[in-house]
């Protein structure tokens, strides 16, 4: 992480300064690889809502990334460098989690840490390219769901996905079945089988 993070205010290599920009050129091809990974892990399967949101969210992120030459890109003052730094040492904290994870087959916890080095990633361009729009994971995660719900659908419309309400009431509904049936049972043992009542 350190070697990644010495790019950022380090030289590019000829004993120049560099100007910041080599970190550009790293997250935008560490996310493409973490990216990648996921992708590969997931594409066997439906994928879940939150599985397709982190995917584009990361698309989003990426697509029309700019070359470092570009006039788009912004210079970069040495408190801009500092927080491009910052985001960067965090984004390599999380890939480090995200392999941990990979190995252990936790697709859960790997789509949540897309999620938070694709931010990290954004806010790395977002200091770059501040007139390029990004949009936010809430965003993106708001219309997947839509599409989402409506491919449940199609595929199984006789069975709408319960809401939150109706499975409280399905819960509170059978812990007072439950209750019934204890004190049913209770009754019960209070006067078992061929004792008179009086």
């Amino acid at each position: 992480m350190s070697g990644i993070i010495s790019t950022v205010q380090g030289d590019d290599g000829d004993g120049r300064p560099d100007d910041g920009t080599c970190s550009l050129v790293v997250a935008s091809e560490r996310l493409s690889t973490v990216r990648y990974v996921f992708l590969v892990q997931i594409e066997d399967g439906i994928a879940t809502a939150a599985e397709r949101a982190s995917l584009e969210y990361a698309d989003a992120v990426l697509i029309g990334w700019p070359d470092v030459d570009s006039r788009e890109i912004h210079a970069l003052d040495a408190q801009e460098l500092e927080a491009v730094s910052e985001h960067i040492g965090a984004m390599e904290s999380y890939i480090s989690s995200f392999v941990e994870m990979e190995r252990k087959g936790d697709v859960d916890g790997m789509t949540d840490t897309l999620i938070r080095i694709t931010g990290r990633v954004a806010e790395i361009r977002r200091l770059y390219q501040p007139d390029f729009l990004l949009p936010t994971f809430a965003e993106i995660r708001r219309v997947v769901q839509e599409e989402w719900d409506e491919d449940m659908g199609k595929i199984d419309p006789q069975e709408p996905e319960p809401s939150e309400q109706e499975l409280e009431d399905d819960i509170r509904r059978d812990d007072a079945e439950e209750s019934e049936q204890d004190a049913v049972s209770v009754r019960a043992e209070g006067h078992p089988s061929g004792e008179a009542s009086s």
